[in-house]
């Protein structure tokens, strides 16, 4: 997968999704198809619950699969900083888009004349999800739909051995690393 970076980065948004598409293609890997996780499927959501739309719907869930996140909210870093949360370090965000068109009248310099001009608007933003994020309130974090189960055989001189270990341990996704 590509590193997701927002600042200094001089591709374009359609550009940058347009070749992590064909990387996905190329790898065999259809992204358009959600594979089953084991979390609510859900549309991408804002900070506030709203749903995206358009292209952020397909590129946050291609995003969030590539990653393994099984929260569908996303959030910019000051969003998260005015909920009480933090961006864990180290952690990379990725863009979300803001698509507007509209029309603007437009007056002619020489003649005086008014007319209808078309414009659109293409801004990206980086927004990290919510498995980011560390110290986020319950409801930004599904439950899994399956219990977890004790596996049989365990040992507690393994988890006391394991468990003194200076290695950072996260459950997220749905793959073990």
């Amino acid at each position: 997968m590509t590193r997701h970076r927002f600042r200094g980065d001089a591709q374009s948004p359609a550009t940058r999704i347009t070749q992590e598409i064909i990387a996905r293609l190329e790898a065999g890997t259809k992204p358009w198809i959600k594979p089953w996780r084991g979390v609510p499927i859900s549309r991408p959501l804002r900070a506030c619950g709203t749903p995206y739309r358009g292209m952020n719907v397909f590129w946050l869930w291609m995003v969030a699969d590539m990653c393994g996140y099984a929260s569908s909210y996303w959030m910019t870093y000051n969003q998260a900083q005015k909920l009480g949360a933090q961006v864990r370090k180290g952690e990379k965000s990725t863009i979300a888009i803001f698509y507007k068109s509209y029309t603007k009248e437009i007056e002619a310099p020489d003649t005086g004349e008014t007319s209808e001009e078309a414009r659109r608007v293409l801004k990206a933003y980086p927004v990290f999800n919510a498995d980011q994020v560390e110290n986020l309130p319950e409801r930004f974090h599904p439950a899994a739909t399956l219990d977890l189960v004790e596996p049989e055989g365990r040992e507690l001189e393994l988890d006391a051995f394991f468990g003194v270990l200076p290695a950072v341990l996260r459950h997220q996704g749905d793959e073990a690393y």
